[in-house]
């Protein structure tokens, strides 16, 4: 078995042909697109990068070390890989280029949205913000057709909700850091996805949000993104 054989995955037809969404764990994502592996936060303690395939594309949401990590980057990084990240990871990743909160830009014939990802609500002991707004990016990634919203460590801001046309939403449920599943669930009722997946969801229960959803015609799927 391959190492990318171990994880579970969805296909999806678009416009341009079949996406490939594989679940690697956490808040890391591997979309397979038109000849194209493109990655989202890759984690060492999720995944032997070593063994999966090179990146063409990797998408950086914030400098936290789930979430940035150099030796899963150099494990699929090749010298034309492109690497987008948020501005708080400016001058952390050598070669990267930075998306600041609404900037929308080209990449490998994809068009990329950075949505901004903060805290309102769930502080450190000390006031501050576990992430503070202008630092994170969420990604709107257009695949096609179809929409693709992979949230980053975020609470259901205002600027999420006002979102449309997403077909599929990748959205964090981990406390103290990100979304309540009531959180989650608010935040699904104003984006209407067709596909949701909770991630990056820790020890969480996730059927909390799928009963939440009930009725509302969101497609809620559970995948190994603990």
């Amino acid at each position: 078995m391959s190492e990318l054989d171990r994880f579970e995955s969805d296909t999806l037809g678009t416009s341009e042909g079949d996406l490939t969404i594989v679940f690697l764990g956490h808040g890391s994502l591997l979309f397979q697109y038109a000849e194209q592996e493109i990655y989202v936060d890759p984690y060492g303690r999720v995944a032997d990068y070593g063994g999966l395939p090179k990146a063409n594309v990797i998408f950086i949401t914030h400098d936290h070390q789930d979430h940035l990590d150099p030796k899963a980057l150099a494990q699929v990084r090749m010298q034309d890989t492109v690497i987008i990240h948020a501005g708080v990871c400016e001058g952390m990743v050598q070669g990267g280029v930075t998306m600041r909160n609404g900037n929308v830009t080209a990449v490998n014939g994809l068009t990329v949205e950075a949505v901004p990802a903060y805290n309102v609500l769930h502080m450190r002991e000390g006031g501050d913000p576990f992430h503070p707004r202008g630092d994170g990016n969420g990604y709107v990634i257009a695949f096609g057709d179809k929409r693709v919203y992979v949230a980053g460590d975020t609470e259901n801001t205002p600027e999420m909700k006002m979102l449309r046309d997403i077909e599929v939403a990748f959205l964090p449920m981990n406390l103290p850091y990100t979304m309540t599943s009531e959180m989650v669930a608010d935040a699904a009722r104003a984006i209407r996805p067709k596909i949701l997946y909770p991630y990056h969801f820790g020890s969480t229960d996730t059927s909390e949000v799928v009963e939440l959803l009930s009725g509302t015609g969101i497609d809620v799927r559970i995948r190994k993104m603990g």
